[in-house]
């Protein structure tokens, strides 16, 4: 099995999360020469831009701190790309979703962890 083929199975793991949590899905798997963002999806309040850790246990680091300060200037990056062409009224939220699936995708019921606003903009 396929790294990419495991985390595209990740995404929409998350993808169907945030279905059941209320959340509208506008986009996935959305890239520019700057990065790319895993999830882009709505709720009454916000634009979530939404990065998805997949990993089979907890046990070396959590995977949100795969989430780099790099990473993370690339998603904001990103975002305004995408926000620049899809204009919206909506307060922009950056989320990190850790799913945790120790028999990768024969996982029956992976955990997932919802860390919203897990990272800001900042000038």
């Amino acid at each position: 099995m396929t790294t990419k083929l495991l985390g595209r199975w990740g995404e929409s793991v998350a993808a169907e999360y945030l279905r059941k949590k209320g959340y509208h899905i506008t986009g996935m798997g959305f890239h520019t020469r700057l990065g790319e963002i895993d999830i882009i999806a709505e709720s009454r309040k916000y634009i979530v831009f939404v990065e998805v850790k997949l990993r089979k246990s907890d046990s070396f680091a959590k995977a949100k701190e795969y989430v780099t300060l790099s990473k993370q200037r690339k998603i904001i990056m990103t975002a305004q790309a995408y926000l620049a062409v899809n204009g919206t009224e909506k307060q922009p939220r950056f989320d990190v979703i850790e799913i945790y699936a120790p028999e990768g995708m024969e996982t029956a019921k992976p955990q997932i962890n919802h860390l919203e606003d897990a990272f800001r903009y900042d000038d």
